[in-house]
């Protein structure tokens, strides 16, 4: 299974993805599902990717291939013009990869599909954040919907929604995401670590800051310590039910 998380706000955009694709007792795989490209002063672009790993990687290597030799293929990522065309690109990608796996058009319930977040900034524009649905259609984020979850989404939705505010910076937005996906480690087993955590900032036109977060990393024990003594502490704080 898979948790990802892209985020905008008002000073750019943040992403966070675990790395596991297989949960057993002696089968746990970990794969990456988040990429980025940059023209720095020109575009950035990063997708996350959830679904199944043989056509998320197929999508990934196709995108990839044609950045190559774009004057023999298709326009890759790295030429359009915007990112809606981005977007596009990647979904027509996605369906492409789907079709030739499953030898027919792709439906939602296909054991191929996959689901791909796209973000980014191309010079002359502004962030533009994206979710890419297995059928190769697309919608973006707005100001009513900021941000967008594929994989293992319900355990870790509820901390988004309480805590989620636009005017957040790149910091208390880290905070945020590491708190939804420690709770998603907590309750699923098919989602694991490592994280890998790459922020963005409006107009910077060249990657930000990429980490990567293991399990023994100490800030994040020390978030999801403070966070589970908080609940500990609100939850004696209330008032008492009368029985």
């Amino acid at each position: 299974m898979t948790y990802c998380v892209g985020m905008r706000i008002d000073k750019g955009l943040v992403f966070m993805s675990d790395t596991r694709t297989n949960a057993g007792i002696d089968n746990v795989s970990t794969f990456k599902k988040m990429f980025a490209w940059s023209t720095p002063g020109e575009r950035v672009i990063v997708i996350q990717t959830a679904g199944n790993l043989a056509t998320t990687q197929a999508v990934i290597s196709l995108l990839e291939e044609r950045m190559k030799a774009p004057a023999d293929r298709n326009p890759g990522i790295l030429e359009v013009p915007t990112m809606f065309q981005v977007a596009k690109l990647v979904g027509d990608t996605l369906k492409e990869v789907v079709a030739a796996q499953s030898g027919q058009g792709p439906v939602a319930d296909s054991a191929f599909s996959a689901t791909i977040i796209v973000g980014g900034q191309i010079a002359g524009s502004e962030p533009r954040l994206f979710l890419v649905y297995p059928e190769g259609n697309f919608i973006e984020a707005t100001d009513e919907n900021p941000y967008f979850q594929i994989g293992e989404t319900k355990y870790g939705r509820p901390i988004l929604l309480r805590g989620y505010e636009p005017q957040m910076d790149f910091t208390d937005t880290v905070k945020l995401l590491m708190l939804s996906f420690e709770s998603t480690l907590r309750a699923n087993l098919s989602v694991g670590m490592p994280l890998d955590l790459l922020t963005y900032e409006t107009d910077r036109l060249t990657l930000g800051q990429e980490r990567r977060i293991t399990s023994d990393d100490p800030y994040f024990q020390t978030i999801a310590e403070a966070w589970s003594d908080s609940i500990k502490d609100s939850i004696k704080a209330l008032p008492d039910y009368k029985f």
